[in-house]
């Protein structure tokens, strides 16, 4: 693991970050907390059947790919790209990924690289769609087809972008989750600061979601929302954990995150901290990293994260742009959400450090391709 030294106290001072104001409770009632558990129970039932689709077109064989990364650090972002790579090399799909490395001038730099390369299509992964419109509006007026991974606050099919489906669990209902397993765990008497980055819609989608749900638990407090940009968070989050727990003490019991990459660098800050910080749990809406397992299946502070099929879904990536190739519409499925918590990690590839659905589907889309 990465060492990162605490702020000093001074620095902390120092540090300018933008705190997202939050409304003044206002439900009226409690969550149904009976309906939270199922919801939640149901979430995490090992062994997910498959839901997605089993006919589509066969293999548009020999086509080149580009892959725009947000950010190969982001370990959710890399699970997809893996994803994607095993799947191509199936359909016979040579590769080209671009680094955006969490920039605005990586985004516009890797745009470029793709307009003056010779691609047939173009998978976007982690990147806001709308933030790139212009750019991506020119590859798509050159017919090259474009998919994506979390480029949207919405999972499925895209109206009026150059990208024809986001390939995604709900992001609502990851968030929803997310914060009813808080809620049910807290016996609905969470503290909870919420972190998100506000330069993509999805996040802010999901922190408000998850927001709403902690609201409407009477008994419950949402301190604050956090605004910590993603790329900026391996130098930052030291620094804000230690500032958060001067600042609420043991008010604070949760911290819920749209990204599990916040918590790589908040946990060495609460190991840290030693007996200042015992009683803080970590809950993630997204996106299941290697890191993330690890440190559920150690109990180090994170107690659940709402995984996506990473490697799924890079699949799902290929059988949508395939279908495109052929000129057909996509598909659009999307991937029920699955909680991953200490008493089902052992399942579906937790071992491994991944959620991996046991559920045949690389046999299903290979039998879609090549019937």
């Amino acid at each position: 693991m990465r060492r990162f030294n605490l702020f000093s106290m001074l620095s902390i001072a120092l540090i300018c970050f933008l705190v997202v104001p939050v409304p003044a409770l206002s439900a009226e009632n409690d969550l149904p907390l009976e309906e939270m558990q199922k919801q939640v129970a149901e979430a995490s039932t090992p062994n997910p059947p498959w839901t997605g689709p089993t006919t589509g077109v066969i293999a548009q064989k020999g086509k080149h790919v580009a892959i725009i990364a947000e950010d190969l650090r982001n370990g959710g972002i890399l699970g997809v790209a893996q994803g994607v790579a095993e799947a191509a090399k199936i359909l016979d799909w040579p590769l080209k990924i671009f680094d955006a490395g969490g920039t605005q001038s990586g985004r516009v730099e890797a745009v470029q690289k793709v307009l003056s390369g010779a691609f047939d299509g173009l998978i976007l992964i982690g990147t806001d769609a709308e933030a790139l419109r212009s750019q991506l509006t020119r590859i798509s007026e050159q017919n090259i087809p474009i998919v994506g991974w979390h480029v949207g606050p919405k999972a499925g099919v895209m109206t009026n972008s150059p990208v024809s489906v986001n390939v995604s669990t709900d992001p609502q209902e990851v968030a929803k989750i997310t914060a009813m397993a808080a809620v049910i765990q807290s016996q609905a008497k969470a503290g909870v600061v919420i972190f998100t980055d506000s330069n993509f819609e999805i996040a802010m989608s999901k922190a408000n979601a998850m927001a709403e749900v902690i609201k409407a638990c009477r008994q419950c407090s949402l301190l604050e929302i956090r605004d910590v940009a993603i790329s900026d968070s391996h130098s930052l989050m030291a620094g804000i954990t230690q500032d958060l727990l001067l600042k609420y003490g043991q008010d604070w019991t949760y911290a819920l995150a749209i990204n599990d990459i916040y918590f790589d660098y908040m946990v060495p800050a609460l190991i840290k901290q030693g007996t200042n910080a015992p009683n803080i749990r970590l809950l993630s809406a997204g996106d299941g990293s290697a890191a993330a397992f690890q440190r559920i299946i150690a109990q180090s502070f994170q107690v659940g994260t709402v995984a996506e099929p990473l490697n799924l879904h890079g699949w799902q990536l290929v059988d949508e742009l395939n279908r495109l190739f052929a000129g057909e519409d996509v598909n659009g499925h999307v991937v029920p959400v699955h909680l991953v918590t200490p008493e089902n990690v052992s399942f579906d590839g937790g071992q491994e450090f991944i959620f991996d659905p046991d559920n045949d589907y690389r046999q299903i889309y290979q039998r879609i391709w090549m019937p």
